[in-house]
């Protein structure tokens, strides 16, 4: 039962937090295209591990620490949001999956069968 509401906290927060992340005014923050991927709270709400990704990965150093500088603001704003008794301490972290990702299936788009029996398969993307 407790995993259940820690996964609806997790999705509350995520989405809060998408929305905070417009509102910030620090220049590092605020002009950079963000996304919430994911958030993974403890169990006693104390503190909130939140993955961010950002279309923009060459000043991901800055948007980190402009993160951790408005993280007392973007924690501020969700306590008065949620209504938990607890206001989880914001950690940011950079979330590289999506690139990851990426890279993974531009390798599989570029493999080229080793067997020529094979070599009149298509792949989805190939029709």
């Amino acid at each position: 039962m407790a995993s259940n509401r820690i996964g609806r906290i997790n999705a509350e927060i995520q989405q809060e937090l998408s929305a905070l992340l417009r509102t910030v005014k620090d220049p590092r923050v605020r002009d950079a295209m963000l996304t919430v991927t994911h958030v993974d709270t403890t169990s006693d709400l104390r503190c909130a591990r939140v993955y961010i990704s950002a279309l923009d990965r060459t000043d991901e150093k800055d948007l980190m620490r402009g993160l951790k500088s408005a993280a007392g603001y973007l924690r501020r704003e969700l306590g008065s949001r949620l209504g938990l008794r607890y206001t989880p301490e914001l950690q940011f972290f950079a979330d590289d999956s999506i690139a990851h990702g990426a890279h993974i299936l531009e390798m599989l788009n570029n493999v080229k069968p080793a067997n020529p029996a094979n070599a009149d398969i298509v792949l989805p993307e190939d029709k």
